[in-house]
């Protein structure tokens, strides 16, 4: 088992039900590794689950020799700047408005209404003034490469 697998499994395991692993990275530094575990929640993710997964996968990788090298080991969850990679990630991001990178090498914008099973519903504004018209384009998940969260400062 390599050593992104072989996280992704005690990751996991360390995790209560509400709490999800979204990614591993791994990295080669010049003189050490470093290691970036990316967390979400169904209610987004605390300070205190990362903490408490970072000790309990540090003192892993410790007891089982996994790196045997120096090495950085950082624990967080993604951020706006980190794409939606998980269907479970959406829900929590309902009425805000996404920009949804498809397998076709298109994109659509608009604001996420809803999620249904595999489909994913983005409300988009067509038009302008008295010819607005709001579309909503229904998208399944398996057609979707990653959705960033877009930042509004209005």
């Amino acid at each position: 088992m390599n050593l992104e697998s072989e996280i992704t499994k005690i990751v996991e395991s360390i995790l209560e039900k509400e709490y999800f692993l979204v990614d591993v990275q791994i990295k080669q530094l010049k003189e050490k590794k470093r290691v970036t575990v990316l967390l979400d929640g169904d209610n987004g993710v605390n300070i205190d689950v990362c903490a408490k997964t970072s000790k309990a996968l540090g003192d892993y990788i410790e007891q089982m020799n996994l790196i045997e090298t120096a090495y950085n080991l950082e624990v967080s969850s993604p951020g706006v700047d980190n794409p939606l990679k998980l269907l479970r990630q959406y829900p929590q991001h309902i009425g805000r408005t996404l920009l949804v990178n498809l397998k076709d090498n298109t994109n659509v914008e608009g604001v996420l209404t809803k999620i249904e099973n595999n489909t994913i519903s983005i409300e988009q504004k067509k038009g302008k003034g008295k010819k607005m018209e709001l579309l909503t384009e229904n998208i399944d998940f398996d057609n979707i490469v990653g959705s960033k969260v877009l930042i509004s400062f209005k």
